[in-house]
C-alpha cells in the first residue's frame, strides 16, 4: 500500500476508533493481522465481539466507502474474525460485523456507522 493511502486508512481508522469509543465500544485490538488477512477494528460493547472494517474516501469516484465492502471482502473477513476468536478463546461471545465509512469530503468529515453490517450466516 502506497503511504498516501496508509496514511488515509490510518487517519480514517483514527476517526473511526474515536466515534466507536463515543458510542461506548471498547477498542480492544487495532489492526488485527493473521494469514488469513485483517480486521482493522476489534471492539466490546458489552458482551459482544465487534469486528470493524473501515473504509475512508476524499471523493466518492470509485463508490460510497460502503459499497467497498463486498461479498469477496466480507468473507474475508469472517474468516479472520475466527481466527481471532479462536486465537483468544472467545467461541462463547456474540459476534457482530459493523462498517465505518469515512468521507473526507467535508470538514468535519462524515462518519456513517453500519452495525451489523453483516453476519457470519450470509455466504
Amino acid at each position: 500500500m502506497g503511504d498516501g493511502r496508509k496514511s488515509l486508512g490510518k487517519a480514517g481508522e483514527d476517526l473511526a476508533e474515536c466515534y466507536l469509543e463515543r458510542q461506548g465500544y471498547a477498542i480492544v485490538e487495532r489492526n488485527y493481522r493473521c494469514p488469513l488477512g485483517e480486521i482493522d477494528l476489534v471492539a466490546l460493547s458489552k458482551r459482544v465481539v465487534v469486528f470493524v472494517e473501515v473504509k475512508t474516501r476524499r471523493v466518492d469516484t470509485s463508490g460510497t466507502p460502503l459499497e467497498s465492502v463486498n461479498a469477496a471482502k466480507q468473507r474475508r473477513l469472517k474468516r479472520v474474525a475466527l481466527h481471532y476468536l479462536s486465537k483468544h478463546h472467545l467461541h462463547d461471545r456474540d459476534v457482530q460485523f459493523d462498517v465505518v465509512g469515512i468521507s473526507l469530503r467535508s470538514d468535519p468529515p462524515a462518519v456513517r456507522h453500519v452495525r451489523h453490517a453483516f453476519d457470519f450466516s450470509e455466504p
